[in-house]
Formats: C-alpha cells, structure tokens, sequence
C-alpha cells in the first residue's frame, strides 16, 4: 500500500532540549536537533516507519527547501517536490524535561496561484503514478492558498477513485467537509473550535464528531491528548487508550497516530487500536522522532465501543 501525503506548508524543525525555560534568560540546550517537519512530511515519516510505501508532496523553497529534501530522502522518503519562490519555513521548538513543548512555528513563504496549481497537479501525477492507496492532507495552508484549496483537492483526490484523509482546522476543513472527506482528524481543541463550543466530556466530544459527519465526513478521528482517542465512522463509534509511562515530546504525535490508523485499514476499531498505538509511541520519543514497529506496545492498548461518554477532557485548552 502507497499513502501520498501532501503538505502545502512544511518546514524544517528545530529542536532544543533545555533544563528549565526561563523567560528573558541565556538558555543552554542539552539537545539540538534538526528535522524535517510538518504534518504531512510527519505522516510520511510515519508510515515509511511502519513499513509501507508513501510519497511526499510538498512546495520546496531557498536552501531551507533543499534541507529539507535531503534530510527527507536521508530517510529513503521519495520527496515529489514543486519549487517555490520563496523560502521553506523553520520552525522551532524548546523542550522542558517533563515534556512541556514551547513552540514557534514561522509563517512560511507565500504561494502564487500557479505554484498553488502546480501542487494540485502533482498530487494527481503521482497519487496515479503509485497507485496510491489514500492521499493524506495535513496542516496549515500557506499564504496565499483559499480556503476552499483543501476542498478542490479533495474533490480532485475523489475524482481519482482515491480515498483522502485530512487533517487541518479552522475555515479549511470547514470548507473541505462538504466534499466528504474519508476522514478527518481534529484534535480536541480543533473539534471545539469547528462546533464553536466547549467540550467538557467525552460524550461532548462524540456529539461533535458526529456532527462533523452530519456536515459531510465520512469518519472521525479525534485526538484528545492524554485522554485518549476517539473514532466516529461508519463502522460505529470506538474510543481508545494506552498508558504512557513518560512523555518526551508530543511533537508529530498526532501524525503517528494518523499514519497508524491509515497503516491500520483506515476504519473501525482496529485501526483505531494501530493509531492509539503510534501516537503514544511517539510521545515518548524524542523531538519529532516517528515509532517503528519495535517501539508499539499494542498489547497495552485498549479499544472499547462501550464508550466513557462522562469522562471529562483534560486537553481542551
């Protein structure tokens, strides 16, 4: 199985690990880290992780753009790169020992309507060209790329005869909802955002994500940070947990669990289980460090129908 993955605004990610982050201070790092960054490009990393095939598709710009190509296919990632004017992003992150990621994520350069058409058409060319299996869009969108891009490139990747999985927040996937993503995969706070209300409790968050489907997605997948993940789709409703006995960073977490989930059928209770299983591997791993097979405790994985609809949420904020 190919998963393509699209990431209209990646970066390269650098990490520092530090003793303490005192504001207004000189701050020596432990750690210094740099790595190819961005939701889709995580996604990619992920599923090469677990041993599948997967294409990158992504706007590549200045030296920073180069980087990010090689330390990619350092990786024996295959990078379909269009070239850009203006300069691939760097985006930055500290790490606090017991976890706590402060980051500062850059703007990136801005996309003219002909490099934004030229990505459109290689994600066509090569989802054809490998046959891919699912087309995973993941992030924020540059400036100037519409809202609606993520609709138009759902809408094409169906066309295709290809399932699409989409990650994102805000106007875009409200956008993109009416052209029935396969899967969508907020967090808690972006589920919250999208429903324009609080949510206290699982079932708070259960309500949404059947609302989101009311709204044209096909499933739902939600993280909801340490307490756990939460499925809506067609099969039923499922919610998932595994213990974690220290979290490192959760940098990419949300990637892994989707790349897990896609790697895991794309549906039901077993593919909730596959990304329960990544996302807390990738916790507890350094910086935006992706799981191999070897890191997932899938034994300590639990997935239930029998929902905790009262449990109150934790990361919300």
């Amino acid at each position: 199985m190919t998963v393509l993955t699209v990431t209209p605004n990646p970066s390269l990610d650098r990490t520092y690990e530090v003793p303490a982050l005192d504001r207004g201070a000189v701050l020596r790092a432990d750690t210094d880290r740099v790595e190819p960054g961005g939701k889709g490009v995580n996604v990619s990393r992920a599923v090469y992780a677990a041993g599948l095939r997967t294409v990158a598709v992504l706007p590549l710009g200045g030296p920073e753009g180069e980087q990010l190509r090689a330390l990619l296919e350092g990786e024996n990632i295959r990078v379909a790169g269009v070239r850009v004017a203006g300069a691939t992003r760097v985006n930055v992150s500290v790490v606090e020992p017991e976890g706590t990621v402060t980051k500062l994520n850059a703007p990136g350069p801005e996309l003219t309507r002909d490099e934004s058409e030229e990505l459109l058409e290689a994600v066509r060319d090569e989802a054809a060209r490998h046959a891919a299996r699912w087309v995973a869009c993941c992030g924020s969108l540059p400036r100037g790329l519409p809202k609606q891009w993520y609709a138009g490139l759902v809408a094409r990747v169906h066309r295709a005869g290809v399932r699409i999985a989409l990650d994102t927040s805000g106007p875009a996937l409200r956008a993109a909802l009416a052209e029935r993503p396969d899967i969508v995969k907020p967090n808690a706070l972006e589920l919250a955002e999208t429903v324009e209300r609080p949510l206290l409790t699982v079932g708070d968050a259960v309500k949404a994500a059947e609302e989101l489907r009311q709204s044209g997605a096909r499933g739902v997948l939600a993280s909801l940070g340490a307490d756990g993940q939460l499925l809506v789709d067609a099969t039923g409703t499922y919610f998932g947990h595994a213990p974690v006995t220290a979290v490192r960073s959760t940098v990419g977490a949300g990637d892994a669990s989707l790349a897990g989930f896609l790697a895991g059928g794309g549906a039901g209770p077993d593919a909730l289980a596959a990304a329960v299983a990544h996302g807390a591997a990738a916790v507890q791993l350094p910086g935006s460090q992706m799981p191999r097979p070897e890191d997932l405790l899938t034994s300590a994985v639990t997935v239930t129908s029998d929902v905790p609809l009262d449990r109150p949420l934790r990361d919300t904020t």
